[in-house]
């Protein structure tokens, strides 16, 4: 089965308050994107990658994929409105194929480590449906509409979630065929999707690591240039 790593990169970066999409920020004089892209691009038992970015921003890209000369990039697709719209342009990208694994990654996580996708491909190869994440250290407090204490929950069965999320292509395309038919389907990311609509499908949780960052407000910059200068 291909391995194909699939980079969602369609966001505008608004929550950052820059006018460039926070995944060409850079970090340690690199993109965000290219850190991205090189932990796959460099990841042995990754066979190719698709990259699904904001429409106006391709020949960024574009000219960054022949710049560094990455071969494993096949696709630079556009991404839509929402975040279930970037997996579903790399789900029709593929659907002549579908002897596949598509490996959703966030591209503004760009210090994904070569352990974790090493994991999610042994957990795939085992049949599984995988996700990533961490356990959480704080309490987590569950709210009622009144905004007000309605319940605590075990934080021993609770998991902050990182991503690569993975699926074999058929699992992922019956899980969306079926959203998409749905009139109130609201979007989520990919493991909400198969947990809902297919709910008998298992969903394996494989640790994430505290360096997976996601880079989504201007603080998140200085966490990732430290994170940077340690590697």
């Amino acid at each position: 089965m291909k391995k194909v790593a699939v980079l969602l990169a369609g966001g505008s970066g608004k929550r950052m308050g820059t006018s460039l999409p926070k995944q060409f920020l850079k970090i340690a004089d690199k993109p965000i994107i290219q850190h991205s892209i090189e932990a796959f691009e460099n990841h042995p038992n990754i066979d190719e990658i698709c990259i699904i970015i904001n429409a106006d921003y391709h020949k960024e890209i574009n000219d960054l994929v022949t710049d560094k000369n990455y071969n494993k990039v096949r696709y630079v697709l556009s991404g839509g409105k929402e975040r279930s719209d970037s997996s579903l342009a790399a789900i029709k990208a593929y659907e002549r194929e579908q002897n596949v694994y598509l490996i959703f990654h966030d591209a503004v996580r760009p210090f994904v480590s070569a352990r974790i996708i090493s994991d999610v491909i042994n957990a795939l190869k085992d049949g599984k449906s995988v996700a990533v994440a961490i356990p959480t250290t704080d309490t987590i407090f569950c709210l009622n509409p009144h905004e007000t204490i309605a319940s605590v929950p075990n934080r021993n069965l609770l998991r902050r979630a990182q991503t690569p999320q993975a699926f074999s292509y058929k699992t992922i395309k019956k899980a969306y065929d079926i959203a998409m038919s749905d009139s109130n389907f609201v979007a989520t990311d990919d493991c909400g999707v198969v947990l809902k609509y297919l709910p008998n499908e298992a969903i394996h949780i494989i640790d994430g690591d505290e360096s997976n960052i996601k880079i989504t407000f201007e603080q998140d910059l200085l966490q990732g240039t430290q994170i940077a200068d340690k590697k």
